[in-house]
């Protein structure tokens, strides 16, 4: 998401949910950006086998927003520890931050 907010034009995320697999298409041109979800059977699957499960245009100022929103909650209800013992993960404090720096400015 700060790759988008800092001006590219096109970037992914895929989240495992084994075997499925749902892939995050997001495309930017100028204030707008469109955003596809793909479900697919395998995530080595290219673009064309997934199934377009969901899509949207937003400005990338609501994008932003609604991301770091979301993860803010994430971090309320779960707290960093319980984000890790949840997902296996460390909580993404530093990308986050990164983000609502580049949001604001």
């Amino acid at each position: 998401m700060a790759r988008l907010v800092a001006g590219e034009t096109e970037t992914r995320a895929q989240f495992e949910a084994e075997p499925t697999a749902y892939r995050w298409i997001f495309y930017r041109e100028g204030e707008d950006t469109w955003i596809r979800v793909l479900e697919l059977r395998d995530g080595s699957d290219h673009d064309n086998k997934g199934i377009e499960i969901w899509s949207s245009q937003l400005t990338i100022h609501q994008l932003a927003r609604a991301v770091i929103r979301c993860f803010d909650e994430v971090a309320r209800t779960y707290g960093e520890s319980g984000y890790r013992g949840k997902w296996g993960e460390h909580f993404p404090r530093t990308e986050l931050e990164a983000l609502r720096r580049l949001w604001r400015a």
